[in-house]
């Protein structure tokens, strides 16, 4: 069977045109028989969710952790992570800080008026 990238124009248009004919003897025969395909479409059951148990659950976090146990060695979570050290500003630099913000909003209060 031919791609349809090789095909030429005339065979596209043959193409087109016997699927057309195809569709409409199909629909002739549906309404002959009574049996329109839309009909047997919308008959099929919608397909079931699956839901998974708890205990399934519990298995599957289970082995997860595990895994992830094996590769990671017996280190416990807390000393995996980096320490943060947490800075103090002093009290000279807050003052400094706080006088800043107080001018620039000065500032803009008279510049409102």
């Amino acid at each position: 069977m031919n791609s349809i990238t090789n095909l030429s124009a005339q065979q596209l248009r043959n193409a087109a045109a016997l699927k057309e004919k195809i569709q409409a003897l199909e629909k002739e025969l549906n309404q002959l028989l009574g049996s329109p395909a839309a009909k047997v479409a919308a008959t099929t059951a919608p397909k079931k969710k699956f839901t998974m148990s708890a205990a399934a659950r519990a298995k599957i976090s289970a082995a997860a952790k595990a895994r992830w146990a094996k590769i990671k060695g017996d280190k416990p979570l807390a000393s995996l992570a980096p320490k943060k050290v947490r800075r103090k500003m002093s009290a000279a630099a807050r003052a400094k800080i706080s006088a800043a913000a107080k001018a620039r909003w000065a500032r803009v209060k008279a510049a409102q008026k």
